[in-house]
């Protein structure tokens, strides 16, 4: 059955519309709304405008009325997040601030190791119900889709029942996740052979699993000197190519050759980028790759932030996400981080903006949703406010007060507990 409900009068909509994939955008650039209303039909945009005008125009509609000044944001998406895990990292961090290397987390039984060995102690049933607890905490922050890794499984087995149970919490959680195979992760301690052994084994026992049971379409690896080199990768992103998989790369996040990786093989994303050159911000600027900047690995670590502003005035797409995980990026709050990316590396609000909208939504291939118009998902953030420089000014602090996922009211401030 059609339902139709027109929402509003919101003080601005913001729909993000009209702007460029790639490059620099000015703020004057941002197109808004004034006094606007929105037409929802089942789970997408009907109509977008003056609310007084939609008014006429459907006159026997549902109306959703708002009282007090609104300001509305496509659903934010994070597009690099790995909420599905084991365990804690709480003893990693405090010996990183306490001045701690890498190394010697790792040689004190920490690092991406502990997790592995935490998530495969977990039940599937355990990894669904703590990844729907995440995914719905990322909502009420504004957050309709993200993507969701594997990569603390690493073994066939393994990794399926965390790709599993992300698909399982998809069923039940408010975002939509979209799942990611990071199998190349690292080279786990327990198997016997080499990087390309293990690579050549998950190529040809996993990915065709991956397919049988549509657990997912995308394949990533981290292409680092503590994970894989990119001689290692290269039969491992050629099988995946012949099965039609999309790629993303973990890339240049302690060392460059990621970024040139992700280009070669033509991958949808290159995430970190936070020790890219010159030359590997050239290479990205000029291909079809999206680069995606990790502020909540930067706040986790303490290192430098992803060159942001030199990739933006180099041409690149940058999108922005917070890399949820138990060890490098807790946080887990991407308006936060985004909004604090966005002052260390002078970025316009339109900028961080189309970082968390549509530019993350191309960076899962993503074409119905990160803006508002009509035929899009009718995903949407809701703030108090009369002004949308509010939301980053507050760096977080802002909350959304409604979220709205597939023309559904999913979150409401006013009502929760």
């Amino acid at each position: 059955m059609t339902q139709r409900t027109l929402i509003g009068p919101f003080k601005q909509i913001i729909p993000m519309t009209g702007l460029k994939l790639k490059g620099a955008i000015l703020d004057n650039e941002l197109k808004i709304i004034d006094d606007g209303g929105m037409v929802i039909e089942n789970e997408q945009i009907l109509a977008i405008g003056n609310f007084e005008d939609l008014k006429l125009k459907f006159p026997e509609i549902a109306i959703h009325q708002l009282k007090g000044n609104h300001v509305c944001l496509p659903g934010f998406i994070d597009a690099h997040t790995h909420i599905c895990f084991g365990g804690s990292r709480a003893k990693d961090y405090a010996m990183r601030n306490a001045g701690k290397s890498y190394l010697e987390i790792a040689h004190a039984g920490g690092g991406i190791w502990d997790t592995v060995t935490q998530t495969r102690k977990a039940s599937k049933e355990e990894l669904t119900k703590n990844t729907i607890k995440r995914a719905n905490r990322h909502l009420k922050n504004g957050t309709t889709t993200l993507e969701v890794k594997s990569g603390y499984g690493l073994t066939v087995d393994e990794e399926l029942k965390m790709l599993r149970a992300i698909k399982e919490a998809d069923k039940v959680a408010l975002p939509e996740l979209i799942t990611t195979c990071l199998a190349a992760h690292m080279l786990p301690k327990d198997f016997e052979g080499t990087e390309t052994a293990y690579l050549k084994m998950i190529s040809e026992e996993l990915f065709p699993v991956l397919k049988k049971e549509n657990l997912t379409n995308r394949i990533d690896a981290f292409i680092e000197q503590s994970a894989f080199s990119s001689e290692d990768i290269k039969a491992y992103f050629l099988k995946a190519n012949d099965l039609n998989f999309d790629i993303t790369v973990h890339a240049d996040q302690f060392s460059t050759s990621g970024s040139k990786v992700a280009v070669d093989y033509n991958a949808i994303s290159a995430d970190h980028l936070e020790a890219s050159t010159d030359n590997e911000i050239d290479l990205l600027a000029n291909s079809d790759t999206i680069a995606v900047a990790l502020p909540g690995a930067s706040i986790g670590l303490g290192c430098n932030f992803t060159p942001a502003r030199k990739l933006l005035d180099a041409g690149a797409a940058l999108a922005i996400a917070s890399d949820h995980n138990p060890g490098s990026a807790p946080m887990g709050d991407l308006l936060t981080q985004a909004s604090i990316l966005g002052t260390f590396e002078k970025l316009t609000n339109a900028e961080v903006l189309a970082g968390i909208t549509f530019r993350a939504a191309a960076a899962l291939k993503l074409e119905d949703r990160g803006k508002l118009e009509v035929g899009h998902l009718a995903d949407l953030a809701v703030f108090h406010s009369d002004n949308y420089q509010d939301i980053l000014y507050n760096q977080g602090n802002l909350k959304p007060c409604m979220i709205w996922k597939n023309g559904v009211l999913v979150f409401d401030r006013h009502k929760a507990p």
